[in-house]
């Protein structure tokens, strides 16, 4: 995606430690323009008809699941990173290694909330090693729901998560593939 490409090199910043920082239009400050369009791109490549749910992890995805699923009138469930007293029964676990927090992270699902009738889309904002996304992955299967796929705004290609992904057969579309960040240099990948 073009427009998504070009506010990368021109408000991304590389930070040490391969983080590339895209914070002033993604994922803190957000563009709700920006992430309408990356919705609308999503329905290029998925068929939204028959998604029935679109599931995100805490924190940084919310935003852009959510307007995913407004644009396309469906519900949205994010998986939660520390359990709270308001959720109640059963739970779905996935344990991960979050690279942005460097630690390990449980993402949790209530059994309320997802069953094995749904058709499930997740939506992320960013992939670096692919750790969320299989976490959701697992909570997905755990359901016994099925798959539709994974729309990803930003992928560190360099980092293999996607890769590792699309190899064991998931449907993943990134809209956005970094396969080298350097300070004032961002190389993507060919679509």
């Amino acid at each position: 995606m073009q427009e998504l490409k070009d506010r990368i090199v021109k408000e991304g910043k590389v930070l040490p430690g391969n983080i590339i920082k895209v914070d002033g239009f993604l994922n803190h400050r957000i563009d709700t323009v920006l992430m309408e369009h990356i919705a609308e791109e999503f329905g290029k490549y998925f068929n939204m008809d028959d998604v029935t749910l679109i599931l995100t992890a805490e924190a940084s995805g919310i935003a852009l699941a959510t307007v995913t699923a407004h644009h396309y009138g469906k519900p949205l469930v994010f998986a939660k990173k520390a359990k709270s007293d308001n959720i109640e029964g059963g739970l779905y676990r996935s344990d991960i290694f979050s690279y942005t927090y460097k630690k390990k992270v449980t993402l949790i699902v209530s059994k309320e909330w997802i069953s094995p009738q749904d058709r499930v889309l997740i939506i992320d904002d960013f992939m670096a090693n692919g750790e969320a996304m299989r976490g959701l992955i697992d909570i997905v299967r755990g359901a016994g729901a099925s798959l539709v796929g994974v729309g990803c705004a930003v992928e560190k290609g360099f980092q293999g998560g996607g890769d590792r992904l699309r190899e064991a057969g998931v449907n993943i579309k990134s809209l956005a593939i970094v396969e080298s960040a350097q300070p004032g240099n961002i190389v993507f990948r060919e679509d």
